[in-house]
C-alpha cells in the first residue's frame, strides 16, 4: 500500500492561509542566496578540470580526488552543522558559511600548489554542506505550511542559478585567453555575491522556531507577526510549537538516533541516496568532460554546458510554481521516469557513438526530469519528516549522506567514464529504476501539513 499522510483540503488551506508577507519574501530569498553560492561552488570546477591536469600533473584518479575533496568537506560540513545550528541559530550560521565561501574563493583562486588549493576547496566544501543543511531549515521554520514548498524551494533556485551563473562566467571568461589565469578567475569571482550575501543576512531575523525553543517568546513573536502563521493567531502558533519541544531546555538534546524517529531518518537517506544514484552532480562536475568525450571542442562544450545550466533553470522555475500544488510524490513521479528515459538514451548514445546532438538531448531531459522531481523536492522533503527538537540534525543526517554518495560517485566517475560512460550512464538508469518503485511503494506525501503536525502523520507521536 503506497504511504500517504493526511495533506489538507487545497480550498481549506487557501481560505485559511495567511496572506504572504514581502518581508517573510525577502527573508526567504536572502537565506536561498546560500544556495547560489552552493550552486556556484558546486560547477565552477567543471570548467578548470583540463587546467587542473595540466597545472598540477594529476592523473584521472587525481582528479577525481581533487574534485571530491569539496565533496569530502560538504561531508563534514553537513554532518557537522546541526550542533552550532542549535546553538548559535540558524541565521548566526548562515554568516559564518557567508565567510567561508569568500575564503574558498579567493583561496583557490590564490593557490600556490595542489596541497593549498585542496585545502581551499575543502573549505569551500564546509560551506556547501552547511549550506545545504541550514537554509532549507531556516526557510522552513518561517514559512506558513501553505507557502512552505514554494518558499524552500527558492533555496534549490538559486542552487541552479548558481550552476548556471558558474557555467556562464567559466564561458565568458574562457573566451578571454587569459591562459594560466583563466581557472584563477573562474574560482576568484565567487567572492563578489558571497560579500552580498553576507550583508543581507544583516536584514533577516533569526528562526521562531528555534528562538522559542530558546525560551525567547517575545522576539519569536515579532517574527512571526511579520512572517505569518499556521492557524492565523500568532499566540496559538506559538503554543502549539512550544508544545512540540516537550518542555525540553535549550541543554537538553533528545537523541536523533531512537525508535521512534526511526520513520523519518529511513525516509530522509532514502531521498538522499537516489538523489545521488541518478549521478546528477557527476553531470554538473563534469559536464564539459562529458561532451568532450563526446566530441565537441573545448568552446562548444563550455557552451553545451551553459544550454544544460539553462534547462535546469527553466524547470526548477517550473517546479517552484506547482510543488504546492501537485505535491512532492507527483512530481517525484515525473521526475523518476524521466530520469529513466533520458539516462537510458545518454548509456545507447555512448555504446553506439551517436554522436553529440544525441548526447545534449538526453542530457537537457535528464537535467529537466531532474530540476522537476529530485532537485526541488529533496530540501523540502526533508526539512518537512523531521520533529522541532531534531529537525536540525535530521537535516543533516539527510544532507550528509547526500554527499557522502556525492563524493564516492564524483570521485570514481571520472576513471569510469575514460572506460566507458555508457556503463556508467546505464548504471545511474537502473538506480533510478529502484528510485520509482521507491516513490510508488514508500515515500509520504508532505504537502500542506503544518510542521507540529508532521510528527503526528508520521507516527512519531
Amino acid at each position: 500500500m503506497v504511504a500517504t499522510l493526511a495533506p489538507r483540503p487545497d480550498g481549506a488551506l487557501v481560505s485559511g492561509a495567511p496572506r504572504v508577507s514581502a518581508y517573510l519574501i525577502r527573508s526567504a530569498i536572502v537565506a536561498s542566496l546560500c544556495g547560489l553560492l552552493f550552486g556556484f561552488e558546486t560547477a565552477v570546477i567543471s570548467g578548470t578540470t583540463e587546467w587542473l591536469k595540466a597545472h598540477f600533473t594529476l592523473s584521472y584518479f587525481e582528479l577525481g580526488f581533487t574534485v571530491a575533496t569539496a565533496l569530502l568537506g560538504s561531508i563534514v560540513g553537513a554532518f557537522a552543522i546541526g550542533k552550532p545550528t542549535d546553538a548559535f541559530g540558524r541565521r548566526g550560521v548562515l554568516f559564518a558559511l557567508a565567510l567561508l565561501f569568500m575564503t574558498s574563493a579567493l583561496g583557490c583562486a590564490l593557490a600556490w600548489n595542489w596541497t593549498s588549493f585542496l585545502a581551499f576547496r575543502f573549505i569551500g566544501g564546509l560551506a556547501v554542506g552547511g549550506a545545504s543543511v541550514v537554509a532549507p531549515v531556516y526557510i522552513a521554520e518561517l514559512s506558513p505550511a501553505v507557502y512552505r514548498g514554494r518558499l524552500v524551494t527558492i533555496t534549490q533556485l538559486n542552487i541552479v542559478m548558481g550552476v548556471v551563473l558558474a557555467y556562464l562566467s567559466n564561458y565568458c571568461i574562457g573566451l578571454l585567453n587569459l591562459g594560466d589565469l583563466e581557472a584563477r578567475w573562474m574560482f576568484g569571482v565567487m567572492a563578489v555575491p558571497a560579500v552580498i550575501f553576507f550583508l543581507l543576512l544583516f536584514f533577516t531575523p533569526q528562526s521562531p522556531r528555534w528562538l522559542i525553543g530558546r525560551g525567547r517568546m517575545s522576539e519569536a513573536r515579532v517574527v512571526l507577526v511579520r512572517c505569518g502563521t499556521d492557524t492565523g493567531s500568532v499566540e496559538q502558533e506559538i503554543a502549539g510549537i512550544a508544545r512540540s519541544f516537550a518542555r525540553a531546555s535549550p541543554e537538553e538534546r533528545e537523541p536523533l538516533f531512537q525508535r521512534k524517529y526511526l520513520k523519518p531518518i529511513a525516509l530522509a537517506v532514502a531521498i538522499a541516496a537516489f538523489n545521488q544514484l541518478s549521478g546528477v552532480n557527476a553531470l554538473l562536475y563534469y559536464t564539459r568532460d562529458i561532451f568532450t568525450l563526446a566530441g565537441a571542442d573545448k568552446t562548444s562544450a563550455l557552451l553545451q554546458s551553459v544550454i544544460i545550466g539553462l534547462t535546469l533553470f527553466v524547470f526548477t522555475v517550473a517546479a517552484l510554481s506547482v510543488v504546492d500544488h501537485f505535491g512532492r510524490r507527483k512530481l517525484m513521479l515525473v521526475g523518476s521516469i524521466g530520469y529513466i528515459l533520458s539516462l537510458s538514451t545518454a548509456a545507447y548514445s555512448f555504446h553506439t557513438h551517436a554522436g553529440g546532438g544525441a548526447l545534449l538531448a538526453s542530457l537537457i531531459v535528464f537535467v529537466a526530469s531532474h530540476a522537476i522531481g529530485q532537485g526541488s523536492v529533496i530540501w523540502v522533503f526533508v526539512t518537512e519528516i523531521f520533529p522541532n527538537k531534531v529537525r536540525a540534525r535530521g537535516q543533516a543526517l539527510g544532507v550528509g549522506t547526500h554527499w557522502l554518495l556525492c563524493a564516492a560517485v564524483s570521485w570514481t566517475f571520472p576513471v569510469i567514464a575514460a572506460h566507458s560512460s555508457g556503463v556508467a550512464f546505464a548504471f545511474f538508469a537502473s538506480c533510478m529504476m529502484g528510485q520509482l518503485l521507491w516513490v510508488l511503494f514508500v515515500m509520504p506525501e508532505t504537502k500542506g501539513v503544518p510542521l507540529e503536525q508532521m510528527q503526528v502523520e508520521l507516527g512519531i507521536e
